[in-house]
């Protein structure tokens, strides 16, 4: 098992991670190599480099044109359904990574289903350190994953944060032990159904994982593994309780409420040489790359 980064070195790694971004946001015309790792996973077109999985569906069924591509955003909806008949669905990046900065722009649109469970009100996420979508029964409701999820105020005056952490099938080590709640609050303060938010996983493989909300760190927790509860109908074979997390796919979720994507960006920090002034020792090194 690698080593848990200290709380000074995950400090000093996101400064430098701040530094980066400021220096790609005010430079216009050249990048610096620190820079050029980034790449867009979402291509603005199409999602030809996703793979959808819906409940009650096989994989590659987009049901309802759930996931589509408008106004160069990811959008998800459901206005082709008859009824929801809890069609959980997610739309899976087409390769795992297992040490990488991800960055996620969204917004919460259109109206909620109302015949979707009274939770998935203003409610989406991105599911991480996933199991491949192709290992999935037609009637398993839920990836074997972790979950950042997102929520905004429901206009009733009561905070409700989003960038919290949820755990299907899966565990986390939180502030020295095993938490057995499913989903854990972040610090994060309350967004409007309409705001833009900018929502960043900083993935450490099995070790380190931080939650970042317009800027603010507003969780940290480690150690993700197999265990726990909440997903059902999958392969026995792969849910093998205790199993560390170390890599797993990237995947945007529906469940109920429409909401849009507009950048899904990523530093793969696997791929990041010694040599980088990036690089921190409890990375993956190149050699580790499969």
């Amino acid at each position: 098992m690698k080593k848990t980064p200290t709380p000074i070195q995950v400090l000093g790694f996101l400064c430098l991670i701040a530094t980066m971004l400021a220096y790609s946001s005010c430079s216009s015309t050249k990048k610096s190599p620190e820079t050029k790792g980034w790449i867009s996973l979402f291509n603005g077109k199409n999602t030809k480099d996703w793979i959808v999985k819906i409940f009650h569906h096989e994989v590659g069924d987009n049901y309802g044109n759930t996931f589509r591509v408008e106004d160069g955003m990811i959008k998800v909806r459901y206005d082709q359904y008859d009824k929801f008949n809890n069609r959980y669905g997610h739309l899976y990046y087409k390769q795992p990574f297992s040490h990488y900065h991800l960055v996620i722009e969204y917004r919460f649109a259109d109206e909620w289903r109302k015949d979707a469970p009274s939770y998935t009100q203003l409610n989406s996420g991105v599911m991480f350190h996933s199991q491949d979508p192709r290992t999935m029964p037609k009637e398993q409701d839920w990836p074997i994953s972790v979950e950042m999820q997102f929520l905004a105020s429901l206009g009733d005056g009561k905070p409700r944060p989003t960038g919290n952490m949820c755990s299907p099938g899966t565990d986390v080590i939180f502030k020295g032990k095993k938490d057995p709640r499913h989903c854990i609050e972040s610090s994060s303060k309350t967004y409007g159904k309409d705001e833009w938010v900018r929502a960043e996983l900083i993935v450490l493989g099995d070790s380190l994982i931080t939650h970042i909300i317009n800027g603010e760190v507003v969780l940290q927790y480690s150690q993700p593994q197999i265990g726990g509860g909440v997903a059902n109908g999958f392969d026995p074979s792969i849910k093998v309780d205790g199993k560390l997390l170390k890599e797993g796919f990237i995947a945007l979720q529906s469940e109920g409420q429409p909401i849009d994507f507009r950048k899904v960006e990523l530093l793969n920090l696997a791929g990041l040489s010694p040599k980088s002034a990036l690089y921190q020792k409890y990375f993956a090194p190149p050699a580790e790359i499969k």
